[in-house]
């Protein structure tokens, strides 16, 4: 019998054990790395295995040890990974300061939005500026466990991917992660990316940390697109209901941010039904989330929207060509060198989010508009009849006549004018664009002009264009020099060129005034008398002549009185008294008085209104006679504030004396007679303004291609101008081409605007009588002359 080499405890295995049985039959002993038992002795799973009696769980050990390791190797690979994406995350500054550009708004004097510049229509409001139904509709709709995460969902996360998994999809960024897109454009992106998410995730996460749930509503509020260049709640709130973000209701909070979806194929505007269907979907979410009554849902799920659009354009402004004088003299404030010193200079006017004050008073200036489109559409109606026929005559001389004229039927506006001047239609053509690309392609000059004018539509365009009558009109408070209305065309859209600020045109009579301040200021008397008659007046140095005539060519051949010879526009009487003086005293007391010193030439015939002037300054210029004497620059801004209300600049005006008291209400009581017995008569028996003290001037130029009106009361001064861009348009008639048939006009209609109006009115004052002055002259007896509609 032969002894066991075995203990019990290596049989037992031996016969429980295939494994092992299979090893000692192959080579007599346990695999390398493994004791006798069959347990591994080396590596990962030794050093379990030595630990861990029972093999089972020593084998699990291994398993959850190489998970870990592998899920350990992930969060460093990750780790890093996001570490190298660091460099491209908003920098530590840039998070706790994050710059948006801010639109600069200007404010009417009576604070109504006169217009925004900016290069993203956005103006910031403050949480509590923003409507409650405004962030209840937020958040229901985009973020419902806004309040519970730390800027990432990973909740939202996981349901999206389940989504995915199932073929269907939805967003998991939360409201915090959309800001940081909003904020951080540049630095985080908008591409569908693996990067571009995570550091979008690392940015919402640090914003989280650094802003409270409040700070981060508010801030996305203010940054999102509402579309077509419109930003934030406050821009989107007055572009599609002309309300503050404050004013929202749950139906206009719903429709704005159901527009965030797809701010197009969702615009309130341009796609109602979509709006509608979308806003209905966020006011049933509202409700789910108990921040709507599901009475009001039930109630109000079938309205329609009622959204109109309000544009930011300047074109929509109520005072568009005043709103780009504004536009302009800010950009030359913060950019130009000339400003350096100026407080502005080197702000962003489009980005900072400034507040602009002005002068402009918006009643006033809606009553001027309705005047001045009223006016110009029966004129433009008189003109176009003028020009219809080779000698239409004189169809009426009152404007109402006209109104009930329907161009194309009763009459074909221009037709003769176009027939009889194929030249000018020629030259027309030339000067356009169409007429550029054609000769670029390679045409010839006539050949292009021949198309053109086989194209109907072109040229129907091209001479309503041409034969469009212009108009201009300005007020001014002569107290301060304070822009009250600025009317600078028809159509901001259509015609730029602004007739107010920019246009220089020849005023005609309208300058007389100078020129009898001049000669008041240097010891002429209104009851001087000269004669009225056409004279020559020879230069012998120049070897020149000039004989000025009366607006009809007829003299009277009396003696008249200065202030006859104003009252009633003798150009005789002017250019005898100008001549008298010397013309270069006239334009020293017209530079004086506000007219820009390089604009005249002291020559005779200014005196008369030869010299091109802007109609801004011709107010001015007036309003120095009103003020008694004393100068005010025309001010347009008053003051400039900073998006937090720090005040940057504001306006010290300083009046400049450029006449004497005594001079200047001398020349007031003469320009009286022009509005009592003169040219201007009509402001009284047409108009109803007989009640207000008032003086003014008619002034049309030679051809009527310039026609005027200026009227002075002692807190407004007005001034007005009507006639074609192109002088070889003009009136026909002698009758409707006079200032005081058609300028005269919209003065006269606006003012009596004014007096029926319930929220403005025109003060029942007098202009300032200087003490010992004499009782006004009575010219309204037999020798006045002969009036003239000058």
């Amino acid at each position: 019998m032969s002894e066991w080499s075995y203990s019990d405890e290596e049989l037992d295995q031996y016969f429980q054990d295939r494994s092992a049985r299979k090893g000692a039959a192959s080579d007599g002993g346990p695999p390398e790395g493994e004791g006798r038992s069959g347990r591994p002795t080396t590596g990962l799973r030794g050093f379990f295995h030595r630990r861990i009696s029972d093999p089972w769980r020593a084998q699990a050990a291994v398993v959850l040890s190489v998970l870990a390791g592998l899920l350990g190797a992930g969060a460093l690979v990750a780790g890093v990974y996001v570490w190298t994406l660091t460099d491209d995350i908003p920098s530590t500054e840039r998070l706790e300061d994050p710059t948006m550009q801010l639109a600069t708004i200007a404010y009417t004097a009576d604070g109504k939005e006169l217009a925004r510049y900016a290069r993203q229509n956005r103006s910031w409001a403050p949480y509590d500026s923003i409507s409650s139904h405004v962030t209840d509709a937020l958040i229901a709709t985009e973020d419902q466990r806004f309040y519970q995460h730390w800027g990432v969902d990973p909740r939202a996360i996981m349901a999206a991917m389940a989504d995915i998994l199932t073929g269907g999809f939805r967003g998991a960024s939360t409201i915090t992660q959309q800001l940081a897109r909003n904020l951080y454009n540049e630095e985080v992106g908008r591409a569908v990316t693996i990067p571009r998410k995570v550091r979008e995730m690392v940015t919402a996460v640090e914003l989280e940390r650094r802003y409270t749930k409040r700070e981060i509503l508010e801030m996305y509020l203010n940054t999102v697109s509402f579309g077509g260049n419109v930003y934030g709640i406050e821009a989107a709130a007055r572009t599609y209901f002309g309300e503050r973000a404050a004013q929202l209701d749950p139906l206009q909070a719903a429709t704005l941010v159901g527009m965030l979806r797809a701010t197009s194929y969702y615009n309130p505007v341009r796609n109602p039904q979509n709006a509608k269907q979308r806003r209905n979907v966020v006011l049933r979410l509202m409700r789910e989330q108990g921040v709507l009554e599901a009475s009001f849902y039930r109630e109000h799920a079938d309205d329609p929207v009622r959204a109109e659009y309000h544009s930011a354009r300047l074109s929509a402004s109520l005072a568009p060509y005043f709103a780009e004088h504004v536009r302009t003299t800010l950009s030359d404030w913060t950019t130009k060198e000339k400003y350096s010193d100026h407080p502005l200079h080197g702000r962003d006017i489009y980005g900072e989010g400034l507040r602009v004050y002005t002068t402009l008073d918006s009643k006033l200036q809606k009553l001027a508009r309705a005047s001045v489109k009223d006016n110009m559409t029966a004129l433009q109606k008189v003109v176009g009849y003028q020009w219809s026929e080779p000698s239409p005559g004189l169809y009426s001389n009152s404007l109402e006549d006209y109104r009930s004229l329907t161009p194309g039927e009763d009459y074909d506006p221009f037709s003769h004018f176009w027939d009889a001047n194929p030249d000018v239609l020629t030259e027309f053509i030339r000067q356009t664009t169409r007429y550029d690309t054609l000769r670029a392609r390679g045409m010839g000059p006539k050949a292009a002009v021949d198309r053109l004018r086989d194209s109907p539509s072109f040229l129907d365009s091209l001479k309503a264009a041409k034969s469009r009558l212009g108009a201009g009109l300005v007020s001014l408070d002569p107290r301060n020099g304070h822009v009250k209305v600025w009317i600078g065309g028809r159509d901001f859209e259509t015609e730029k060129y602004d007739k107010v600020g920019t246009a220089q045109r020849q005023p005609g009579s309208t300058f007389k005034p100078f020129t009898y301040t001049a000669a008041i200021d240097n010891g002429y008397s209104p009851y001087d008398t000269l004669l009225d008659s056409t004279f020559t007046w020879e230069d012998a140095g120049a070897d020149t002549t000039w004989s000025p005539k009366n607006y009809n060519g007829e003299s009277s051949g009396e003696m008249l009185t200065l202030s006859q010879g104003l009252a009633n526009s003798k150009n005789t009487i002017t250019a005898r008294l100008a001549l008298d003086m010397n013309p270069s005293t006239v334009t020293t007391y017209a530079h004086r008085m506000g007219i820009p010193k390089e604009t005249l030439e002291p020559v005779p015939s200014i005196a008369l209104g030869t010299s091109n002037v802007r109609l801004l300054d011709m107010a001015a210029g007036y309003s120095t006679l009103a003020n008694g004497g004393l100068y005010n620059e025309p001010v347009a801004i008053t003051r400039v504030e900073d998006r937090y209300g720090n005040v940057l600049w504001e306006a010290s005006p300083s009046p400049r004396e450029a006449l004497s008291e005594r001079t200047a209400y001398t020349v007031v009581d003469m320009m009286r007679g022009v509005i009592d017995y003169g040219t201007g008569v009509r402001i009284r028996t047409q108009f109803d303004l007989g009640a207000y003290d008032l003086g003014g001037k008619t002034g049309t130029t030679d051809r009527a291609a310039d026609t005027w009106f200026m009227l002075m009361h002692p807190e407004l001064v007005s001034g007005a101008w009507v006639g074609f861009e192109d002088q070889r348009l003009t009136f026909r008639t002698g009758f409707w081409g006079q200032g005081a048939h058609t300028a005269l006009f919209l003065v006269g209609d606006y003012y009596r605007r004014i007096t029926e109006s319930d929220e403005v009115s025109l003060a029942e004052t007098s202009f300032p009588l200087v003490q010992g002055y004499g009782a006004p002259e009575d010219t309204t007896g037999g020798q006045n002359g002969g009036r003239v509609g000058w």
